[in-house]
């Protein structure tokens, strides 16, 4: 029978939700066993380590989270024996926890750690220390038998500086140590160099914007760059004194995808070779794709559930883990064999039932800057019948970074909406990671312009379908996807209500209260100060905040070092100011995105309230 959108009755509660998704936080093979790194949303969001054997080996108060960079990664890795290494987020010292027994401080208090790399018996890491002046930062090899606990000096620095770096790989030998670097008026995305150390001697690689070094078995580099534009992977020979050659495409075929995108944390990985020469790898072209590149270049897809975000994240003879999102499947972790294709799931990766799970569609239209990607999300319920007379409302989803992308993979966060009869669209505007270095780049001075264009040209492109109810569209974004909210209802004329997360709503207070990793990030979005500083005012959307003429939820939480409260609260103190319809909802021991899971619970609920309050129906239940 029909009923009205929004009505529609749904298995997919705000519970349910927060139950079934949990973060896979990096993968490995671990003796007979795999062990893989998964968040708890219904304690805090801690992220633990488990095993397929049922092991929970990181119990309770403790948490493998680093705040490298800000964002983290690579928090934890493990030994062939069983023994686990990791980040503890409070104090961001490392630990070593041996199987049964108590974990035992490794590092001294004070700096943090991240992108942990256990090979051939040492532990290197990337270190960040923000109690001296300037802030430091520096790949170290970490002794495993604790001298240096109580004695920083113990640890032996490989290279250190006031730029960025990641991914440290140490060579078959032992002798040489790989990995990329940046220079901290820069981004990762814009220019790394590959930089290799053996002994005395350090060597900087040109290349474009490296990621990921990985040492063969027969002491080959290989790493991903993107001087044609897209990133794809590169080999470079280096001969017994640590004199690299110079670097080679491993295919001379052009590909229009990428094996890499946006470094923002440090336990990514897009490929891994396999000890007979040939290596896995993803390949994103809006989607992810993953391959098998045979010696020659010539690749080979392999069937896999995963194909979203994918990570390959460790490799033992033929069999790969991946973890990553689906279009097939919840969010998962699986086992594959590339050889005979047998695919095991590990983690999650729960089948999604395509009665209740929308396929996504992708989207092109035509935008003020070029095409404009997006996935479109029609309402999809097996038990209830559309309205003849009725189109659906759309919610536009707009991803945070900017650079960074959404996949089409499914979700019960997408089903949540789309099973009550609401559409969702999620918009891959210009600035996107996915479509190589012009479609990020589109974004170049522009952020606050071709982000708000992008998402105003996919909305009304749904609209010009026919497909969408043009008085009842909403924006939904967090973090830089929450700036784009902002910016587009101060447009005005397209979007019925906004709903901000943790959103940016001032640039000058964004840059004040920057942290060294995106310190310089806004200039290269917006413009260099002091010469643009008119520019940051005009930009923002709390300069314009008395144009804003619909309905807002702002939701925040109170321990974010991100775009702290201030931001949500001068864009909520605005609107209220001009009796504009608004709630604003703070989260007080939540960081820069939701991990708790009754906050993901209790931001949900008010959203779908919110909605149904606004375009005027009654959700189900």
């Amino acid at each position: 029978m029909p009923a009205p959108h929004g009505s529609w009755p749904s298995p997919f509660t705000a519970a349910a939700i927060a139950a079934s998704s949990p973060r896979i936080d990096g993968a490995q093979f671990v003796g007979a066993d795999v062990w893989w790194g998964e968040s708890v949303p219904e304690e805090g969001g801690r992220v633990t380590v488990r095993s397929s054997s049922g092991e929970h080996l990181l119990p309770a108060p403790w948490s493998a989270r680093s705040r490298v960079h800000e964002y983290g990664g690579g928090a934890w890795t493990a030994d062939g024996d069983g023994t686990l290494y990791f980040v503890d987020a409070k104090d961001q010292r490392v630990r070593r926890k041996p199987r049964g027994g108590e974990p035992v401080a490794l590092t001294a208090p004070g700096p943090a750690h991240g992108g942990l790399r256990l090979q051939r018996g040492r532990l290197l890491a990337v270190r960040e220390d923000l109690t001296v002046e300037p802030h430091r930062r520096a790949i170290v090899e970490i002794p495993t038998d604790g001298s240096a606990a109580d004695d920083s000096g113990a640890v032996r620095v490989v290279v250190e500086g006031e730029g960025f770096f990641a991914h440290p790989a140490l060579s078959p030998d032992g002798g040489a140590v790989a990995w990329v670097e940046w220079d901290a008026s820069r981004m990762p995305w814009q220019s790394a160099r590959l930089t290799l150390s053996g002994g005395r001697q350090k060597t900087v690689v040109e290349t474009r914007a490296a990621l990921q070094p990985e040492w063969t078995s027969d002491g080959e580099l290989v790493f991903a760059d993107d001087p044609s534009g897209r990133w794809a992977l590169h080999r470079l020979r280096v001969d017994a004194d640590g004199r690299p050659g110079t670097p080679e495409p491993l295919t001379t075929a052009e590909v229009d995808a990428d094996t890499g995108y946006g470094l923002w944390v440090l336990g990514n990985r897009w490929f891994q070779p396999l000890a007979d020469g040939r290596i896995v790898a993803v390949r994103t072209n809006g989607r992810d794709a993953v391959v098998v590149l045979a010696p020659d270049g010539s690749a080979r897809p392999i069937v896999s559930p995963a194909d979203g975000h994918v990570s390959v994240d460790d490799v033992s003879g033929s069999r790969v883990l991946l973890s990553g999102s689906s279009s097939t499947s919840a969010p998962g972790l699986w086992l594959v064999d590339v050889d005979s294709g047998a695919t095991e799931v590990i983690a999650g990766g729960a089948p999604a039932d395509p009665a209740w799970m929308p396929t996504a569609s992708a989207l092109v239209v035509d935008g003020a800057h070029g095409p404009v990607h997006a996935f479109a999300y029609p309402p999809a319920n097996p038990e209830v019948a559309t309205p003849d007379d009725e189109l659906p409302p759309y919610i536009v989803l707009v991803h945070g970074g900017p650079t960074a992308h959404v996949t089409g993979a499914t979700s019960s966060a997408i089903a949540f909406w789309t099973s009550r009869g609401i559409g969702v669209l999620d918009v891959n505007y210009g600035g996107s990671s996915g479509y190589g270095r012009a479609y990020r780049e589109r974004l170049d001075s522009g952020w606050g312009v071709v982000d708000v264009d992008d998402v105003i040209a996919a909305a009304q492109g749904l609209v010009g379908a026919g497909v969408a109810d043009p008085a009842r569209i909403a924006i939904k974004g967090g973090s830089a996807g929450g700036w784009t909210v902002l910016s587009a209802l101060v447009r005005g004329g397209t979007f019925a209500a906004g709903i901000s997360r943790y959103g940016v709503a001032d640039l000058r207070m964004l840059v004040e209260h920057s942290h060294d990793f995106e310190a310089h990030y806004i200039e290269g979005l917006v413009g260099p100060l002091p010469e643009a500083k008119d520019l940051y005012f005009e930009r923002s959307p709390l300069t314009h905040a008395d144009r804003i003429d619909v309905p807002v939820l702002l939701m925040q939480g109170g321990e974010d070092r991100v775009v702290p409260p201030a931001q949500s609260e001068a864009i909520r103190d605005a609107l209220a100011a001009r009796g504009i319809d608004h709630e604003y909802v703070l989260y007080p021991s939540e960081g820069h995105g939701f991990r708790a899971a009754e906050t993901i619970v209790d931001a949900l609920d008010r959203e779908l309230a919110f909605l149904a309050r606004v375009f005027g129906f009654t959700p189900a239940g």
